[in-house]
Parts: structure tokens; sequence; C-alpha cells
């Protein structure tokens, strides 16, 4: 992969779209059905991407085994305000719009810990959600937000990993034209 690969126009309206299950409604609306999930599916692990999505569960009680955040909602910058229980905190580079060789690895090694990891992007991880489901173990839970919308949830499968590697190596390809 290169060191950074930007979006090509054809994904970035399909990246637009809800990747899982959308659970409509303000973040206090949705807890409930997420909540809800994560008993039923009891998933291996539970990732979260986006700062609200991020911050919301873990002052709930549900603690993240891999929290990706930008400090930012909305494009608007915040401070963080949240701590995970025994958690490393990494700090990465990945300007909007791309994925930098950095953040996944950055990505794929927090599955390698027994830790509860919190990487922190200098730029935007909205992005990293295709990292999350490629490098996480199958039928964990990846959490985001869906602006004005919801939250999305998506269990991680075989065929959710193809797609991700399918995009990964479209960006690939588009970073060497």
């Amino acid at each position: 992969m290169s060191e950074r690969q930007s979006v090509p126009q054809v994904f970035q309206e399909r990246l637009k779209k809800p990747w899982g299950l959308l659970i409509r409604g303000t973040f206090t609306e949705t807890i409930g059905k997420i909540r809800e999930i994560i008993e039923k599916e009891n998933p291996p692990c539970i990732i979260t991407v986006g700062d609200a999505v991020s911050k919301n569960l873990v002052e709930n009680g549900i603690y993240p085994k891999l929290v990706i955040i930008d400090n930012k909602i909305m494009r608007a910058k915040i401070t963080s305000t949240f701590t995970l229980p025994t958690g490393d905190e990494i700090r990465v580079k990945n300007p909007p719009g791309t994925l930098t060789q950095e953040a996944l690895n950055a990505v794929e090694d927090a599955f390698k810990t027994k830790n509860r990891v919190k990487i922190i992007i200098d730029g935007e991880e909205d992005l990293l959600t295709l990292a999350a489901v490629l490098y996480s173990p199958e039928n964990s839970i990846v959490i985001y937000g869906q602006p004005n919308e919801g939250a999305v949830v998506v269990k991680v499968t075989r065929d959710k990993k193809g797609e991700a590697v399918e995009i990964l190596k479209t960006l690939k390809d588009a970073a060497k034209n």
C-alpha cells in the first residue's frame, strides 16, 4: 500500500451510505438498541469510529476494545473528555479523505494487545471504519455515527472483510495513478 491513499469519486458516494444496520435517532434513542445488539451478539470486540458515538458508549458503560476518534464532531473541533479503563492512547496522522499506512498499522496493531486502545487521529477518522472491519476478529461489532441520522452497527463477517479488502485495493490502485 502507498503511504497515503485518496478515495476515488466512485467510492465516495458508496461510503456515505450506511455499511450496516442504521439505527435512527439521537444517541439517547439508539443506546438501548445498541446495547440489545451487543448483548445478543456477544461480540469478541466492540470497535467505535467517531467521537460522539465513542464518547456516548463509554459514558453509558460500554467500553470498546478500540476507539478511533479525531476530536471533531461533524467537522467541528471538540475537546475529548473520556478515557478508556486500562487503555493505551496512540496518535497518528490521517488527512481527510485518505488512509495512511501509519493509521492502518495503528488499527491493525490495536488487535495485537490485550489493552483497550484509543487512536486519536490528526486529520479524519471516517475511512478507518474499513480498517476496523478488516483487522478485527469475525463477529466483532463496529459502530460509527451516521451524521444527522443515528448510529450504524456493522457485524464483522467474511463478506464485510471482503468488501473492505475490495475498497482498500481500489484505493491503493487509485493512489498509483
